[in-house]
């Protein structure tokens, strides 16, 4: 199994993008790799306790009618598997917004120590 660290980086605030990291983040996951998603600026958004602040929110919604996991069941599943969730300090402040309204688990950190934490594994920006 790869023993690489696997890291996203999560800039956008759209649903489509944020759905994608945490579908990439768990497979990865389920497969052995550590996982970090770090978010900023509007990828903040996707690791606050209500997301519906996402740009297209509401297709969470029709993907959930397809039988598709929506984003609180790949959360959910994403703090099962153990991936850690970062969010950018600066980013959330870019953003104005309240580090007390972090979905639970939700560290805020730098730019410095997620690059720490994936050392010399994969970065992928979503």
């Amino acid at each position: 199994m790869p023993s690489e660290p696997l890291g996203i980086l999560l800039l956008s605030g759209a649903h489509d993008r944020t759905h994608y990291a945490f579908v990439l983040a768990t497979g990865a996951a389920s497969i052995g790799r550590r996982v970090v998603i770090f978010a900023t600026n509007g990828g903040c958004h996707a690791l606050l306790a209500d997301w519906s602040g996402l740009v297209e929110a509401a297709r969470d919604a029709r993907i959930s009618a397809a039988g598709v996991a929506g984003l609180d069941e790949l959360r959910e599943a994403a703090t099962a598997l153990g991936i850690e969730l970062v969010v950018c300090e600066a980013g959330l402040r870019a953003e104005g917004l309240d580090a007390a309204v972090l979905y639970p688990g939700v560290r805020v950190a730098g730019v410095v120590t997620f690059l720490s934490e994936v050392g010399a594994g994969q970065i992928v920006a979503i």
